[in-house]
């Protein structure tokens, strides 16, 4: 890695940090220290993912036009005043505006990151380059809810206050911080600024960037937003876990990723990547029989809570195999100069199951237990055969990077002419 590629990394483990730190806690720092009651926490998380959803579209097109790194420190700001407005807000009004401004920094952050990745990487690198993200990001996030954890105390909105100024401080070290990386400059493309005006249309014509947001909505609504809402309710509700036994899962599903990640990056770099997807599909299918068995399987409460703790070890076990391979393969398939379109309009897909995951899972998991798990079983083998038919649209390189080892290979997965060593 270079010096911009390590302070990139260095970003994304602190924003992960920042992340983790506050967003555990919101729901008892509005409803119970503030005192705005139920509703408002829940309309508080709501409003992350709408302000998510209305920058995210703005965020590609300024990325193509300004660059990554002035939109990352717009960004930065933006959440670093959310952050310590919201520690200080006192009504409901003022909680749900700093919210906004929160969700919508933290929103834009992902694509401008990812997009400086892209920029700082080779075809080569990619993978371990976003398996180191994937990697950073989900170890700031456990460090920073276990040392949150350990700062709040409910009967004191100061260390509320205290939490959430940190974070700001967090935001504003990373803005200086983001400040000295160096971008590589890429080299003018005739044309590019009418390919760059289109750019959502060329999107939307892409079949294989389209079949891949389809199959990355259905990764994030079958996993990732089942995590905190559907399956931890079915879990209590059905397996009868305890929230001991709850935290030790999701302790299982981060400490997964952590031991996996280099382990299976290898693994997934000799595959084709439509594959490795499939692969993922049939995983998180035996993590729902698991989850199946812990809460109707009738078994003994030692065996259930292995059972479920195993899911979400299993779920660790694919996003590890995820991280290396989709969001390379989305930058893989952006033109050149529009691969902070392409991240972002990825960025509002997830979202977009990112919101609508917990809204249908919630109520199911808690109440309806054999058809959530049979739902969410057809939706991991649903994977598989989306992933399958994705392979169809990718030319060989997309799909296996390796083939490409010995030569230079255009963005868009086309050979390339060698270029001059100094360029």
């Amino acid at each position: 890695m270079g010096a911009a590629m390590r302070r990139i990394h260095v970003g994304n483990a602190l924003s992960a940090f920042g992340l983790g730190f506050t967003v555990p806690y919101l729901y008892v720092y509005v409803a119970q220290v503030r005192d705005l009651g139920a509703v408002t926490a829940g309309l508080v998380l709501a409003v992350f993912a709408v302000a998510a959803l209305v920058v995210l579209p703005f965020a590609g097109r300024a990325i193509v036009r300004r660059g990554p790194l002035p939109v990352l420190l717009a960004a930065l700001v933006t959440a670093a005043f959310g952050a310590l407005s919201l520690g200080l807000a006192s009504s409901a009004t003022t909680v749900l505006l700093s919210a906004a401004a929160l969700g919508a920094g933290q929103a834009v952050m992902q694509p401008a990151l990812a997009t400086m990745i892209v920029d700082c990487s080779t075809a080569e690198t990619r993978s371990r380059a976003f398996a180191m993200q994937f990697f950073l990001a989900n170890l700031g996030l456990g460090i920073g809810g276990l040392i949150g954890g350990h700062l709040v105390d409910a009967s004191r909105a100061g260390s509320f206050t205290l939490l959430f100024a940190i974070e700001a401080a967090m935001f504003l070290l990373l803005v200086v911080i983001m400040s000295t990386v160096r971008m590589p400059h890429a080299p003018k493309i005739e044309g590019s600024a009418p390919q760059s005006e289109g750019s959502w249309k060329q999107l939307l014509g892409n079949r294989a960037m389209v079949q891949l947001c389809v199959v990355g909505f259905v990764l994030f609504f079958a996993c990732y937003g089942q995590f905190e809402s559907g399956l931890s309710a079915y879990g209590v509700e059905a397996a009868g876990i305890s929230t001991s036994a709850l935290g030790t899962a999701l302790a299982a599903n981060t400490a997964m990723i952590v031991v996996a990640q280099f382990a299976v990056l290898k693994f997934v770099e000799r595959r084709k990547r439509s594959r490795v997807i499939a692969a993922v599909g049939l995983i998180w299918a035996v993590a729902w029989l698991a989850a199946g068995y812990a809460g109707l399987g009738h078994g003994s409460r030692t065996m259930a809570t292995a059972a479920f703790i195993s899911t979400y070890a299993l779920f660790g076990l694919g996003e590890a195999m995820l991280s290396p391979t989709v969001a390379p393969l989305v930058a893989d398939l952006a033109p050149t100069g529009l691969a902070g379109q392409y991240n972002s309009a990825f960025a509002l897909v997830k979202q977009l199951a990112l919101a609508i995951g917990p809204a249908v899972g919630g109520p199911m998991g808690a109440s309806l237990h054999a058809p959530y798990i049979v739902t969410f079983l057809l939706f991991s083998l649903g994977i598989t055969f989306l992933a399958v038919r994705l392979g169809r649209q990718l030319t060989p390189v997309q799909n296996q990077p390796a083939l490409a080892k010995s030569r230079v290979v255009a963005q868009g997965g086309a050979p390339a002419e060698p270029l001059p060593a100094n360029v």
